[in-house]
């Protein structure tokens, strides 16, 4: 005989909307406590709510919570990132401009993303709507989307898609994506992304950051990312991790010009993991001898120097350590030394929102 909690998670698929309703909104809790509830009957619990995304915005509101929290569960996890129709739906859902549980829809394709099924959406295609001004790739219009933020959709900010974006540059393929011009707009996606490195929003530093650096283990498109034409990386890593000190006029003149004549009230990147992040990145960039030379050009050495002194966090100083041994040292030496990618290991995934960097894998809960 079902007890009182399997026959509450029973009435989410009821005919009757008002008892959807009531039922998933009391379901919300038991889903971050108590989820093997919904793996009864061979996970029937999590067909029922893959199908009630579409239910009227207030219940579907509650079943996108309760989707976002079960997907901590590596098996309903892999059950909905491996169910194309469901992933379809959702993006089906998401480009739409008058979307109010857009914001739910980001975070639950964010923590979808941690499973590597989800790499096919680099394949996926539906039609945009004209307001996106996005072609028929999913993730050309995920990304338009992020960049236009509550423009496009009052409901929505967009900012959980950076995590969605992180994770997803775990894989070779989408890494080369995010780095080939694009024929429908003829601009480079990671450029689009670079802009929100200095953003009001954490979550989207954060996940930019991270989508940042997991490009750059793509050693081929290195060029790409140093050179003024084209991605132009090194202005949107620098600036979070400078602050208002100030430079001998030697030391300024060398720098890049968007760091020379910072106001007094500068402040760099309240966060230690995303500054960290930014320095694995230039870390990164060092392993071809072009772009270390491009470091040295530029003058990053203070800014390092500065960031060491004045952010007092051990994986800051670290990562700052490391990057000036490999701008300072002897570079017939460097040719020798073990290369950064692999120095660094694995790609990093999307964080966390409020959470330290050993979390980085965690799911997002609502």
């Amino acid at each position: 005989m079902p007890t009182e909690l399997e026959e509450l998670v029973g009435l989410v698929a009821d005919r009757n909307p008002q008892v959807r309703v009531i039922a998933a909104e009391h379901l919300i809790p038991y889903s971050i406590s108590q989820p093997s509830i919904f793996k009864v009957d061979n996970l029937q619990p999590i067909h029922n709510l893959k199908l009630l995304i579409k239910d009227l915005p207030a219940t579907a509101e509650h079943i996108l919570t309760i989707l976002i929290n079960l997907s901590a569960d590596n098996e309903i996890l892999e059950n909905l990132a491996s169910d194309d129709k469901f992933l379809s739906e959702i993006l089906r859902q998401i480009i739409v401009p008058t979307e109010p549980n857009a914001n739910l829809l980001s975070m639950l394709l964010a923590n979808l993303a941690k499973s590597d099924a989800l790499k096919t959406i680099l394949h996926k295609k539906q039609p945009p709507p004209e307001e996106l001004k996005s072609d028929e790739l999913v993730v050309n219009q995920l990304v338009d989307l992020f960049v236009k933020e509550a423009a496009y959709n009052k409901h929505a900010d967009f900012d959980h898609l950076s995590y969605l974006f992180a994770d997803l540059t775990k894989h070779a393929e989408l890494r080369q994506h995010f780095v080939s011009r694009q024929a429908y707009d003829g601009v480079i996606p990671i450029t689009k992304l670079k802009v929100f490195t200095e953003h009001k929003s954490p979550i989207r530093r954060k996940g930019v950051a991270s989508t940042i650096k997991n490009v750059t283990f793509d050693v081929t498109s290195h060029p790409l990312f140093i050179s003024e034409e084209d991605i132009d990386i090194l202005p949107y890593i620098l600036l979070p991790i400078t602050g208002n000190e100030e430079y001998d006029l030697e030391e300024t003149m060398t720098m890049l010009p968007d760091l020379q004549l910072l106001p007094p009230d500068k402040e760099r990147d309240s966060d230690p993991n995303i500054i960290q992040t930014h320095i694995e990145t230039l870390l990164l960039l060092c392993t071809t001898r072009e772009a270390r030379e491009v470091l040295r050009k530029i003058n990053v050495y203070p800014i390092i120097r500065e960031t060491h002194s004045r952010v007092k966090d051990e994986g800051v100083q670290d990562a700052c350590d490391r990057l000036v041994q490999l701008l300072m040292g002897d570079e017939e030496n460097e040719e020798k030394r073990q290369s950064p990618v692999e120095d660094l290991g694995e790609v990093e995934a999307g964080g966390k929102d409020g959470e330290d960097d050993d979390e980085d894998n965690a799911i997002v809960e609502v």
